[in-house]
């Protein structure tokens, strides 16, 4: 597994998001972006760390983020997710899990007290310029926004 670290360069990917367009991470040089990594669309800890960014949307976006999900689901799964839950934000279908294994993120991982092999849940905080500034490795679905806003927030008063 890759394991890219702060102050490294965010791997750029081209992929299909709900709408079946190409989305690009260098599009968004120049903005923030809160670019997380989960298993599946609608399973109960992916829809809490979703839904949870969903209710802190506005306040992220205050800070200068623009969010971005990642998980190897198709476009119109994602698509059925947003409805059902009223994302403001798109989500990448990285069905190959190319974008997945650029960040390093498919591998083993401990599931209900037994090994399987999937994503490992992870959000990457990317700056304007593309360097990323902050991984979560640890990710409380519950209180995910949180968890950035800590993390934004000692970054000011250091």
């Amino acid at each position: 597994m890759k394991h890219l670290k702060v102050g490294d360069k965010a791997p750029d990917f081209s992929a299909l998001n709900e709408n079946n367009e190409v989305i690009k991470l260098s599009d968004y040089l120049g903005q923030k972006v809160v670019l997380f990594f989960y298993p599946k669309d609608d399973s109960p800890g992916c829809t809490k760390e979703a839904c949870n960014l969903r209710d802190n949307y506005k306040d992220l976006k205050k800070l200068g983020f623009e969010v971005l999900g990642v998980s190897p689901d198709k476009p119109s799964k994602h698509r059925k997710f947003i409805d059902k839950y009223e994302f403001q934000y798109s989500l990448i279908a990285d069905t190959d899990k190319e974008i997945i294994h650029k960040y390093g993120l498919w591998g083993p991982k401990n599931f209900m007290g037994r090994e399987i092999i999937g994503v490992h849940r992870t959000t990457f905080l990317i700056d304007e310029n593309g360097v990323i500034e902050y991984i979560i490795e640890k990710v409380k679905t519950k209180d995910h926004a949180k968890q950035i806003f800590d993390l934004v927030s000692q970054a000011q008063t250091a």
